[in-house]
């Protein structure tokens, strides 16, 4: 027995958010009956499950690496700007496909495209402790006691409070360039945690999640599948 949200998460439906606002708006039927409660538990062997009136299958998962360019939205759809889905080549597009977190639309790198909404959910869980690595060039230096007000958690002028981040200065050359490490996906975080450093964010590109680096051979806009390997390295990895 499973749980019919979790089910069609793990059918390529989206995130486990998105699957629920999809079963209370009625579009989820279980056996001819419409079901509009995500806790009901489901025979993944013997229930017909439809959504809209088509039925649901063992669709199969993919993971998609995406190096993101800037000017692209992390959406399924945007009346406004492009998206990502935009970006992902015929021969690996699949039905509910969806990115796995999001990236500023003026943010570069790396980015996971996938059907899977169980996995999404426990890459962008803050208790997972799956940490992304950002290189971010800023508009002055990067000083000590920068370093330190990450270490300790940045506090916003709203009084949000980010988790503690570790920021190095890439070489030791270049102060004008950092690489942060965090495990939180807060609006614009890095971006408003430098803001209240006093500094800019010229330009920034993620290049990791937990273990799983952008590979420096995919060009911009580029898209590839990720192995069983790969997908595993999302998991491993901390701040340490």
């Amino acid at each position: 027995m499973e749980r019919l949200d979790k089910y069609l998460a793990s059918r390529g439906y989206g995130s486990r958010k998105d699957v629920q606002r999809l079963i209370k708006s009625g579009a989820v039927s279980v056996d001819g009956e419409t079901c509009k409660s995500c806790e009901t538990k489901i025979d993944t062997d013997s229930a017909q499950v439809t959504v809209n009136g088509q039925a649901v299958t063992g669709e199969e998962f993919v993971y998609i690496m995406m190096n993101k360019p800037s000017g692209y939205v992390s959406a399924t759809e945007d009346k406004l700007d492009k998206t990502v889905l935009e970006l992902v080549p015929p021969e690996l597009r699949r039905r509910g496909l969806f990115p796995a977190g999001r990236l500023d639309k003026d943010t570069e790198g790396l980015l996971i495209i996938t059907n899977d909404g169980d996995f999404a959910h426990r890459m962008l869980s803050p208790k997972k402790h799956v940490y992304k690595k950002y290189v971010a060039q800023l508009d002055g230096e990067i000083t000590d006691e920068t370093v330190r007000r990450f270490e300790e958690g940045i506090v916003f002028s709203d009084g949000t409070r980010c988790l503690p981040a570790k920021l190095e200065h890439r070489t030791k050359n270049d102060k004008n360039v950092g690489v942060v490490t965090i495990c939180e996906g807060k609006f614009h975080q890095i971006k408003r945690m430098f803001a209240v450093c006093g500094l800019k964010v010229v330009h920034l590109q993620r290049i990791s999640i937990g273990n799983l680096y952008l590979d420096g051979n995919l060009p911009i806009g580029g898209c590839k599948s990720l192995s069983n390997l790969q997908i595993k390295q999302v998991f491993i990895g901390n701040i340490h």
